[in-house]
């Protein structure tokens, strides 16, 4: 029987939590529930979770804080890996895509349809899941580029003088879409649909900002950009070529 995927909810709010709970494993999930981040570690360490819903607002840390740290653990392949959902009452632009620059992979403002929120979920877990079919696993574990080499099963990008860094869920995707389409323009509205999959018009500020910290990951020059250069009123181009390796040795 196949298991199914582990969902953990970390609010404050105790009808929040157990609305999301019931109404998850009503439609098929399994859902477990923390009241802050102290809770969130430990859930995380009890269980196999697949994706977070973290509410920006918690009484111990800030939800911010949480995806950053829980970005930043290299420790665990498993934790980098997490797909986050931001909960936030606030509906600001700002707000959102400072989300996004610590890791998240999507937002939803507060108060939702639970619906719509299952709508998410699912979305993320599908996306993140999906692989292009020419860069699967078992065709070419490692891409490299430019002296470069990112190693798909990690999510780690290793720089020429051998350096390591593990990348979030948004930049990993980010990346993987350039690698595979090298040499080739990509507007905001196709990055966009391919990072989130859905519409949203607050995601083309968002798209920027993932582009910018990529650079910064790439060590590319923001106003002289060798790597991922801006094509001004067009999008963003990968300019090197792109080499598919069983290893990254």
């Amino acid at each position: 029987m196949e298991k199914s995927d582990c969902i953990l909810i970390v609010d404050d709010d105790p009808e929040i939590r157990r609305l999301l709970v019931d109404y998850l494993a009503r439609n098929g999930f399994e859902a477990v529930a923390a009241r802050d981040g102290r809770e969130m570690w430990q859930a995380l360490e009890r269980h196999a979770i697949d994706l977070i819903v973290l509410d920006l607002m918690l009484p111990d840390s800030d939800g911010l804080t949480l995806c950053r740290d829980l970005r930043a653990k290299s420790g665990s392949s498993n934790a980098l890996n997490i797909p986050v959902l931001m909960l936030t009452a606030r509906g600001e632009e700002t707000d959102r895509i400072v989300g996004i620059e610590m890791g998240a992979d999507d937002y939803l403002v507060k108060p939702f349809n639970p619906r719509e929120l299952l709508a998410r979920i699912k979305s993320i877990l599908r996306r993140t899941r999906a692989l292009p079919p020419n860069l699967r696993p078992e065709a070419a574990r490692c891409l490299c580029f430019a002296g470069w080499c990112l190693d798909t099963a990690a999510r780690l990008l290793t720089a020429p003088d051998g350096v390591a860094t593990p990348l979030s869920g948004g930049e990993y995707r980010l990346l993987r879409i350039l690698l595979d389409h090298p040499n080739r323009v990509l507007n905001r509205d196709q990055l966009t649909e391919m990072i989130h999959g859905h519409e949203a018009e607050a995601y083309d500020r968002a798209i920027d900002v993932q582009v910018s910290r990529l650079r910064q990951r790439l060590r590319d020059d923001s106003r002289e950009p060798a790597l991922i250069k801006t094509v001004r009123g067009e999008g963003y181009v990968l300019a090197a070529s792109v080499e598919g390796r069983n290893s990254c040795a």
